[in-house]
Formats: structure tokens, sequence, C-alpha cells
């Protein structure tokens, strides 16, 4: 542990010039004693280390300085594919050793390819989650990502949608995905493969048997796979919309992408009065009703007749709320 850490203190100042004790500390998560001594032990080896009096002092190495220690671990080389999303790196246990690996790589550089690494991060940021959506408490994704890396099965209680509510299953977990913000754990119960939400874990702890990967197992592959079949899934109805081309338009920006993209590949040309007609695909009449409202007085429902009177009825109510009160105010 003080090896590592006194190599990552070397690196420091190798990547980044002068930094003082105070800033060596917070980076390292230690104590300045600790800092102070670590410094004296570089020194003592035969490392170029001094420091700087007064304000704008510090530690620095000597110029020209560069050392040889930036081997990757194991850990760290497999954390570099999460190097553009710290956050979720953080999120599964990964954060110090995502952290470790990049400023390994950083000293590795030449000083103009390291510039230009740094240029890149200044200018570029990856923010997964969707707009307006709070983070997922995802308390078990550390021991589900801890299983995934391990290869071991993982023992859960889960909640789902249907009855019975809860479950407790022994997966084979091959994989976590982020997707929009939200964690899924690809797991094998028995011969089947599929995808389970991380924030319905209510239990998680990892066993010591080992996981046998399907052969030719793709992640990628089957994830995309997945989410076609799902999307596909869960659309079970559709509704006839009569609508102005500009709601048409609205769609893409306010509905789920697979309602807005049937409706476009089928809506009709325009009619004499501008409308168009076309089919919107739609979990219930609830769901449809919900979703439809969005378009306020630009779309007319024609079918199916009990999504129809779904929205006869609030019109009758937003009527008999706005309307009745306008008449009631003027009569005042």
């Amino acid at each position: 542990m003080r090896a590592a850490r006194l190599v990552s203190l070397l690196l420091l100042l190798q990547t980044r010039g002068r930094m003082t004790a105070q800033e060596l500390a917070d980076e390292l998560e230690v104590s300045l004693r600790t800092v102070y001594r670590d410094v004296e032990s570089l020194g003592a080896a035969g490392v170029p280390v001094y420091a700087d009096r007064g304000p704008a002092g510090g530690y620095r190495l000597l110029d020209g300085y560069r050392t040889r220690l930036t081997g990757l671990t194991r850990e760290e080389a497999g954390s570099l594919f999460l190097a553009g999303v710290p956050g979720p790196a953080a999120e599964l246990g990964l954060g110090s050793v995502l952290a470790a690996a990049e400023l390994k790589l950083r000293a590795s550089l030449p000083g103009e390819l390291a510039d230009r690494a740094d240029r890149v991060r200044e200018r570029f940021h990856l923010d997964a989650p969707g707009w307006f959506r709070a983070d997922e408490p995802t308390p078990h994704l550390a021991t589900v990502a801890d299983a995934v890396w391990r290869e071991r099965q993982l023992e859960l209680r889960y909640r789902r949608w249907k009855a019975p509510r809860e479950v407790s299953r022994t997966l084979s977990p091959l994989g976590v995905v982020l997707k929009a913000g939200r964690w899924y754990l690809v797991a094998a119960s028995g011969e089947r493969v599929t995808a389970y939400r991380v924030v319905n874990i209510l239990e998680a702890s990892v066993r010591e048997e080992a996981v046998v990967r399907p052969p030719g197992f793709d992640l990628a592959a089957f994830w995309r796979e997945w989410t076609e079949r799902y999307e596909r899934s869960v659309y079970t109805a559709a509704a006839t919309v009569r609508m102005k081309p500009e709601a048409l338009d609205r769609m893409a920006f306010v509905f789920p992408p697979e309602m807005s993209r049937v409706a476009r590949e089928s809506a009709s040309p325009p009619d004499e009065n501008g409308w168009l007609t076309t089919v919107v695909p739609i979990e219930s009449v609830r769901h449809g009703h919900i979703e439809l409202l969005k378009l306020g007085a630009d779309a007319e429902v024609l079918e199916p007749p009990e999504l129809r009177e779904c929205f006869a009825a609030t019109a009758r109510g937003l009527a008999a709320t706005y309307l009745d009160a306008d008449a009631a105010g003027s009569d005042a």
C-alpha cells in the first residue's frame, strides 16, 4: 500500500509540476505528516525531489527528471475503458483504481501528447443520465460489479412488477450496462439470459461458485437485441390519431423514441385541412391517454373507442373547470 502511494506521489509531481504538501495530502487522501514522511523516503531512495520555500512554494522534481515506474496493474488496465465516465466508474467501486490508471497513463506520455490529453479532458465531458432524472439509489451495484469482475455467481433478492413481487435468484452474472443513467445486470439463470434493474435488487451476495460464460457471448450484441425485443414487447396496442404536422414533429422531443418513430413512419400526407392520420404504439389505454395528452388540441384520437372516450371525459372535465370558472367570474 505504501509503495503504491509513493509511486502515486512521484507521478503527481511528474505530471503536475510543483504541488504543496496540502495538495498532495488531499490528492492522496492522507495526512500532512504522511506526505512529509513519504517525500523524505523518496529523497532517501535517490529521487531528486526538493521543496521551494515561501507562499508560492511546494514540492517539485528536478527539471528533466522522469520516472519509468508507470506500469499499470491488472485492475487499473481493466478500468481504463471507463475513463470517459468517472461518475459511473465510482459507482462501480473503481473510482480510485481509475484515477491511478489515468495518472500512470498521463505520466507515460511525452510532453506534447500529455498536454493534448489535458486539453481533451478540459473540452469534452460525458454526462450519461437523461435530463430531469435523479440518480437511482443502487447500494448493491458494487457487489454486482465485483461478481461480474471475478466471474462468481450472485445470490440476490429481487423486486419485480408481477406477483410474487419479491423473488430470490442465484444468477451467473455476465455484465453490467448503464442505459440513460440506469444500471442493469445481464445474467444467466439456467439457459435463460436476461437483464435485471439493479435498483430493484433488495439484497445481494457473491458466492464462491465460478460462472461459466456461454461460448461466444457478446454483451454489446446481447444488449442491442434485448432492448429491441423489450421495446417491441412493451407496446402491445396502437392508437389511430389525427394530428397536425407540427404535433408529429413535436413527438420527437416529448415521446419515447419508439412511439415517435412508428408514428412518423405510419403518417399519411396532410389532408386539405392540413391534418394527417397516423398510428401510435401504446402500452395500454391509460398509457396512451397520458402520453397523447402532451399534444393537446393539435391531436384527435380516432381509435380505439375507449381511448377516445378517455379524451372526451378529460375534455369535459377541463371545460367544467375552466369555462364554468370563467363564466362565473364574468357574472360577478
